[in-house]
């Protein structure tokens, strides 16, 4: 008898323990830490594609321990690496958090700028003239900063990523740190917006040269085949190629990644305060492989496989390090790809690579003949398919007004094959008929940067002479993985509609605070236990 009440208490103990940690809260550490995974140019289908091929402890502890969502697409158009990372952490679109590219023409400056270039900053860790960078484009706030003034700057919030925008627009503006690399040397980096030296631990890092070890390796597929190789090589300009371009596009990369991840955790204690943390981690190797050699092929499959294992070896120290019960863990993507024209094209599918520059100089030439008469006017100073951003000074010199000028530009995309445009003008006045791919484009929507021109692709067209390319409206694109881990979900498999906004929309919630600013996602009730859900709709949880 006294057997079974012990039993029975200690039961209920570990019960009102795993129900403490359900009812989630961000003020009390529960979860300690929440991980977000974003994996750059990983289309939504790849997981299924290779879900017979995965080990039970990497992908697909995810995708049958998770809540998986198969159908989560982006509900905009320019779907590249800037606006996606802003989008995942704001819960918000670009027309409320406004980062429209990854650059844009600067009218200002007259030239073009990043999305996290900031002048006012500079580069800490390296020696360089170039300017530094910070989340100051951003016109929404984020997860992270939410949970700062939640907690009354208690949670700890980082991103790390190979690039610098995939590290800071998701750190958002109060994050503690952003790092990402020296492209030359592979030397982890910061801004001055975030400090002025190194901690102790990244220059250690760095001295210790942990970046020299990927070189010279040989990344092998499954049989044992060489695909690729870090030694010291030169580049297509004859200048030797850097840490990015020699290891970026391998598996290598993702395990540096892993490895400047868990010293971050360690020497910044994350998961071990009085408030929950967070860490974003953008693995851009897929991104830089996917453009040379597309999602259908051999490297890309050995791209995935490599990753999975990856994703088991930083769960097991997540495990050790934290416990997953007390980890909650988020899988998505900033975009996916096209398949390479050749590759479509064998199919009987229409598709083509445009040379980009081929294309400026049509539409300026056509432009020219519209207006000005001479050939040697630039009223497009730089395209970034399907996207042209305008040169204002050259239409204002003719007293052409923005509307007029940006309709022409419009038109003259289509003449060069475009299925259609949406002008800056008309995006700031809501202009867009009431369809699914004019919502798409009004979502796209940035008051930043100066004249620009949205061009509706055709599908299956890149902007790019070789390799492939994303930036259209198309699933394609806007298809990425969704998956929630950790003690608040019901796992499953789960094909209701979802969108990446609704990733913090659903975090804000459960852990009992204001979401972002902007955030417009919804809550996944589906997804969650019915302990969980019953938090979720008590009175004062954002919804």
């Amino acid at each position: 008898m006294k057997l079974s009440r012990r039993i029975f208490a200690i039961a209920f103990a570990v019960l009102l323990c795993l129900q403490g940690q359900i009812f989630s809260s961000a003020y009390s550490a529960h979860p300690k830490l929440i991980v977000v995974l974003v994996i750059d140019q990983f289309r939504g289908d790849y997981l299924e594609r290779y879900r017979d091929q995965f080990g039970a402890n990497g992908f697909r502890m995810l995708m049958e321990k998770g809540a998986y969502f198969t159908d989560c697409n982006y509900n905009y158009a320019n779907t590249r690496t800037a606006p996606g990372h802003a989008t995942l952490l704001t819960g918000a679109y670009t027309n409320d958090h406004g980062i429209v590219a990854n650059e844009w023409w600067s009218p200002q400056k007259k030239a073009m700028v990043t999305s996290v270039q900031d002048d006012a900053t500079k580069l800490v860790g390296v020696s360089s003239n170039e300017p530094g960078a910070s989340p100051h484009n951003l016109l929404a706030d984020t997860l992270g900063d939410e949970l700062k003034l939640a907690t009354q700057g208690r949670s700890r919030v980082f991103g790390v990523s190979l690039k610098d925008r995939a590290a800071i627009l998701p750190a958002g503006f109060s994050g503690d740190g952003a790092y990402w690399i020296d492209h030359d040397s592979g030397a982890w980096i910061t801004s001055t917006y975030y400090r002025s030296e190194l901690p102790k631990w990244v220059q250690n890092f760095n001295d210790n040269k942990r970046a020299e070890k990927y070189l010279n390796k040989e990344w092998k597929d499954a049989d044992g085949r060489v695909l690729r190789t870090t030694a010291p090589q030169m580049n297509k300009k004859g200048k030797p190629m850097g840490f990015y371009e020699l290891v970026g596009s391998t598996p290598f990369a993702n395990d540096y990644e892993f490895e400047f991840a868990r010293e971050l955790m360690t020497y910044e204690k994350l998961g071990q305060g009085t408030a929950t943390d967070l860490l974003v981690i953008s693995l851009s190797a897929n991104d830089i492989l996917g453009h040379q050699v597309g999602p259908d092929s051999p490297e890309m499959q050995a791209m995935a496989l490599a990753l999975d294992k990856q994703f088991a070896e930083f769960f097991d120290y997540l495990g050790h390090q934290i416990g997953l019960a007390n980890v909650w863990i988020a899988l998505s993507a900033d975009h996916g790809v096209a398949p390479v024209p050749a590759a479509a094209s064998k199919l009987h599918i229409p598709a083509a690579n445009l040379s980009a520059a081929e294309w400026k100089q049509r539409v300026n030439e056509s432009l020219a003949v519209k207006f000005s008469g001479s050939s040697k006017t630039e009223f497009v100073k730089a395209v970034d398919y399907p996207v042209a951003w305008l040169n204002e000074d050259a239409f204002t010199a003719l007293k052409i007004s923005e509307s007029i000028g940006e309709q022409a530009t419009g038109e003259a995309l289509v003449a060069e094959g475009m299925r259609g445009y949406f002008t800056k003008a008309q995006l700031a006045k809501g202009e867009v008929p009431q369809t699914e791919l004019g919502i798409k484009y009004l979502h796209s929507y940035s008051p930043e940067a100066g004249w620009y021109v949205l061009g509706v692709p055709v599908p299956f067209n890149v902007g790019s002479s070789g390799g492939t390319d994303h930036a259209s409206p198309y699933t394609y694109d806007t298809h990425v993985p969704l998956a929630l881990y950790g003690l608040p979900f019901t796992a499953g498999t789960y094909r209701t509609h979802a969108e990446p906004i609704d990733m913090v929309a659903t975090f804000a919630s459960l852990l009992g605070m204001n979401a972002p600013t902007h955030a417009t996602g919804r809550v996944l009730n589906e997804a969650l236990t019915p302990a969980a859900n019953q938090k979720s709709a008590m009175p004062g949880n954002t919804q």
